[in-house]
């Protein structure tokens, strides 16, 4: 008898499946009916439509220009509802909601405190509001049959100056559903050594950051987040693949800074979608996700902004069985990578690894057992 594990996956599968996200933006995975409500309700006349399917679609197009400067730009549509109390806690709420029905059992969300000051917000009380909407995002979750566990990344964008303001803030509230803190946006011409006092702040206070690097700028931007800022996790780390020869005959040479990685299990929260609209890969096919899951690098998959790539957790794993023939054990290996990645302490992470994510995957994986076993009940008996 062949296992279940080496079966092709159904997308019912992929959805039950518990899955941990690592990199997904708050202002990038809003509901496109939600955009048009908020816009209606706070006077925003600057959507390019307002029928919700159509909205949908144009943010996907508008983020398929292969540039992430432009992708950056849609954003401007999101952070633009979300300037109010109520907006944020819904919105929150939603994700939370959104991502459960995915099979999402653990997630770290980011958002940017400093992009929803335009309504009159302190940049605590935005911090507050998001919080108290993962809290009732979670809570409709168990009600609805589904629990989720989601933590706050706060962002500071790396062309602004406000980064040890908001790394300050994020240490404030670590305790109080904030996890981490984080950089983003344009890598080009915005290392991250800028933002060097924030990152100095945040290790003697012990605390923990992932930073932008490696996704539309090379190897430069990976190393200056290890070396000079000291990231527990690399945001993409795509282009470490640039630091990596495969020969002719299949044999593959890291170069100093891939095995870095490689050997310090510097985690990598890979976006297949997102980087294939952001140019940094050519296909799911040709994505470098498949080279690093056989080279044992510290992978995990990704969403990174699900409006714009009109994608979810399950969606990017369903891309990946496909190009890659990946089986439950390999969903696995990718959920367990992530919960050991994330910014919850050690016992709370090995926690849902021993009791959330593997029994979930053991009930999967066995229930070829009870197919088999119908199969063969109905077949006929022979005498002989």
């Amino acid at each position: 008898m062949t296992s279940q594990t080496y079966r092709p996956l159904t997308g019912d599968q992929i959805r039950r499946a518990p899955k941990v996200l690592l990199h997904d933006h708050l202002d990038g995975g809003l509901r496109p009916g939600t955009i048009v409500e908020l816009a209606g309700e706070t006077g925003y006349e600057g959507l390019p439509e307002t029928e919700p399917d159509k909205l949908g679609l144009w943010f996907r197009e508008a983020a398929d220009s292969g540039s992430l400067e432009r992708y950056l730009e849609t954003f401007a549509h999101t952070c633009a509802v979300m300037q109010t109390r109520d907006a944020l806690v819904r919105v929150a709420a939603e994700c939370a909601e959104d991502l459960a029905r995915d099979g999402v059992v653990y997630a770290e969300v980011r958002y940017a405190p400093e992009q929803h000051l335009e309504g009159g917000l302190s940049l605590e009380e935005v911090v507050e509001a998001v919080n108290e909407g993962f809290k009732e995002g979670e809570r409709r979750a168990r009600e609805d049959g589904r629990r989720i566990r989601v933590g706050a990344l706060l962002t500071a964008m790396r062309h602004a100056a406000r980064a040890l303001e908001i790394a300050e803030l994020a240490n404030r509230y670590r305790d109080s559903g904030v996890v981490g803190f984080d950089i983003a946006g344009a890598e080009a011409g915005f290392p991250p050594t800028r933002h060097l006092d924030a990152f100095e702040f945040l290790k003697r206070e012990n605390n923990h950051f992932t930073i932008h690097a490696g996704e539309a700028f090379g190897l430069p931007s990976i190393w200056q987040a290890l070396q000079w800022c000291g990231a527990d996790r690399l945001g993409h780390g795509v282009r470490i693949i640039d630091d990596i020869e495969v020969a002719d005959d299949g044999s593959v040479r890291l170069g100093r800074l891939a095995s870095y990685v490689r050997d310090k299990r510097v985690p990598l929260e890979l976006c297949p979608s997102s980087n294939l609209q952001t140019g940094a890969a050519a296909s799911i096919a040709e994505h470098p996700i498949g080279l690093l899951r056989e080279l044992h690098f510290r992978a995990t998959v990704n969403t990174d902004n699900r409006l714009m790539s009109g994608t979810s957790m399950s969606r990017e794993f369903e891309l990946l069985v496909e190009a890659f023939d990946y089986t439950l054990d390999d969903m696995q290996w990718f959920s367990v990578n992530a919960m050991k990645s994330a910014f919850i302490p050690f016992d709370e992470r090995l926690a849902m690894i021993n009791e959330v994510i593997k029994p979930g995957y053991a009930e999967l994986k066995s229930e070829w057992l009870f197919t088999q076993t119908a199969t063969t009940s109905d077949s006929p008996v022979r005498s002989d």
